[in-house]
């Protein structure tokens, strides 16, 4: 018995705190995710399970492994069965196809270095040829949330994963929207890097030229620290490309359709009303708004299976089928076989590409330093739906997402509110390719607004506030904790409220005071965020009569302290303290030309906290004079 219930939503962030302290061991989570998936069996979610046999070596490995040069130690993972992992057959949906590599995918295998277990190979619409998740010899996918409903394709059972509690985050692939549309009907996020950022040697190709590997997880911010492993060039893999993510940024404007976007499916008012409340929220976000003509996308979106870009996937595919007769799924084959059509001669081929060509100038000129923003879907199919008609339907799950890789977008799915009773509703935020830094702070601004995550961590709050506040006060911490590990090692459960029980019991001591001076005050927007990470306010506090107080011309304002040889103020200060895994993930998320640096406070001693770097302060208002960023009018 663990000495701590495993929450169902797995976190990077819980479990690295949970390992710290000694509350669970990686073993122990690997023994719970292996009975989570048994359970869920039915569903349909793996090719190849995970199992304590096969995850062993990966476990053995950990031991040499330094987790504080690991930023994924322990931490496991699904992989979408097109994505090879060494010594684990490769089906890509299709048994008679299968391979087993000796090597990882390059993206496993940075994932693997980083201290992450891949857990196994999760099912997939064959061949990657499918947005419904119901084209799969092992099996129709369940949706996470209602089983009678698809779960989206073609990276299904990825999505799924991570929605049940199988694993943290999971790879899928992306050509046409795999990587976004099981995200959006499970309540994920789906980040979609720009193409060739991240390697795709190892990976089956469904259409080389477009295709990219994706992350699915339950935070924006986990999806990036998995991007930020796996990006990079391979100079062994012929598609690779430099694509270096610069520090975040808001747009210079949102884009979103002037033409009245259309719903399909049982539940097309719901996911109306579902769209126009992200339509109000986005248009909160004090961030200018462009309402644009959505036909260069639509047209563009009809080249990848309406012209002879459907080819591509016969040229990678057609020797295997043409040698196994009836081993794909007959809607696969068929699909497959179009591409070998009569019309799709070279001539139509270079036809396509200079059309699309012409696209590509016509989105770069629009969304230069813009975000588009779609409904990741426009609604969702039962799977019998599905099985009655699996042409029409699967064509409509990617009306807003075929067009992206083909005019070289980068995507991230993030959840909006609702559009009923466990049926997620998603946008979709598009940039250009070099653009992905406008793309994050776009969707972070959105995700930080969302009544889902306000709900979700206002219930972190609330057990901050009461496990740690009160039970775990500075003064009687180290006795609670004493107590709890005694009573866990009795082989009693620990009465501590999972999501708390990590950072209770990091030791004092090892706790880091952070001093914050803006948003990450109590009552302003990022508030939020401090909570989510679990960190615990201390008290308000003044830093040394030293500080420059600027106000930063950024969306929203933001203070930002400078140090000053001579001269210079006390500034009004709120220290925090926070477990050094939380302390890790917080500095990951500060854009520039803020940092985390040493703040001296009134009292002459040092703690960790915002600064900013000089150059700053030419383009910014002086508030020194207001002592603090609570005193400042805000407009």
């Amino acid at each position: 018995m663990t000495k701590v219930t495993i929450p169902r939503q797995l976190s990077v962030e819980w479990l690295q705190g949970s390992y710290a302290s000694g509350l669970l061991t990686p073993e122990d989570v690997l023994a719970e995710i292996v009975g989570r998936a048994e359970a869920d069996a039915g569903m349909n979610v793996w090719i190849t399970p995970p199992s304590m046999a096969s995850l062993k070596p990966y476990l053995e490995r950990l031991a040499a492994l330094d987790p504080a040069n690991a930023p994924l130690w322990g931490i496991p993972f699904a992989v979408k069965d097109n994505i090879d992992v060494a010594g684990v057959p490769t089906t890509a949906g299709c048994e008679a196809f299968a391979y087993t590599p000796k090597e990882h995918a390059t993206v496993v295998e940075r994932l693997v270095q980083a201290g992450a277990i891949p857990l196994g190979k999760t099912n997939l619409d064959q061949f990657a040829t499918g947005l419904v998740g119901t084209r799969s010899p092992y099996g129709e996918v369940h949706n996470a949330l209602r089983p009678e409903l698809i779960s989206g394709g073609s990276s299904s059972g990825s999505a799924v994963a991570v929605a049940r509690g199988h694993a943290v985050f999971s790879l899928g692939t992306d050509t046409a929207g795999s990587g976004r549309v099981p995200a959006a009907l499970n309540e994920l996020v789906g980040y979609k890097p720009s193409l060739g950022s991240w390697p795709v040697k190892g990976v089956v190709p469904a259409c080389a030229s477009l295709d990219c590997v994706t992350v699915f997880a339950h935070s924006l911010e986990e999806t990036l620290l998995v991007d930020s492993i796996a990006r990079g060039i391979d100079e062994t893999d012929p598609w690779s490309r430099h694509v270096p993510r610069q520090r975040a940024k808001q747009p210079a404007k949102l884009c979103l359709p002037k033409q009245a976007v259309a719903f399909y499916g049982p539940f097309v008012e719901k996911y109306q009303g579902a769209w126009l409340a992200a339509l109000e929220r986005l248009e909160q976000l004090n961030l200018p708004i462009e309402y644009v003509d959505y036909d260069l996308f639509s047209d563009a979106a009809a080249i990848l299976y309406g012209g002879p870009y459907v080819a591509e996937r016969w040229a990678d595919l057609s020797g295997f089928i043409d040698s196994n007769p009836g081993a794909a799924f007959p809607v696969t084959e068929r699909i497959l076989r179009s591409g070998a059509a009569a019309e799709y001669d070279a001539a139509s081929v270079f036809t396509a590409m200079h059309k699309l060509q012409a696209y590509k100038l016509e989105a770069r000129k629009l969304l230069q330093d813009a975000v588009l923003v779609m409904p990741t879907c426009g609604g969702t199919w039962t799977r019998e739906q599905v099985r009655q008609e699996p042409y029409s339907t699967n064509s409509d799950m990617g009306r807003y997402t075929n067009h992206c890789n083909l005019l070289d977008l980068c995507a991230v799915a993030v959840p909006s509110s609702a559009a009923d009773e466990r049926l997620p509703f998603g946008i979709t935020l598009f940039a250009l390719a070099e653009n992905e830094h406008l793309l994050v702070e776009a969707a972070r601004t959105f995700v930080s607004d969302s009544e889902r995550v306000r709900a979700i961590e206002t219930g972190r709050a609330e057990l901050s506030q009461t496990a740690v506040g009160n039970a775990f006060s500075q003064e009687s911490r180290q006795v609670s904790v004493a107590g709890d590990l005694t009573q866990a090692s009795t082989g009693e459960v620990s009465a501590i409220e999972p999501q708390a029980a990590a950072m209770a019991l990091v030791p004092a001591e090892k706790m880091i005071v952070v001093a914050v001076c803006g948003l990450h005050m109590r009552g302003y927007p990022l508030e939020k965020q401090m909570n989510g990470l679990q960190a615990r306010f201390v008290c308000e506090a003044s830093s040394a009569p030293h500080y420059k107080l600027v106000k930063l011309p950024t969306t929203p304002a933001k203070p930002g302290m400078i140090k000053q040889h001579y001269g210079g103020a006390s500034i009004e200060l709120e220290l925090w303290e926070m477990s050094p895994a939380s302390f890790g993930t917080f500095t990951s998320l500060i854009p520039a030309p803020l940092g985390i640096g040493k703040v001296e406070l009134l009292d002459g001693s040092e703690v960790s906290g915002f600064v900013c770097e000089a150059y700053a302060a030419e383009d910014a208002e002086d508030i020194t004079a207001y002592g603090g960023w609570r005193h400042v009018p805000q407009v």
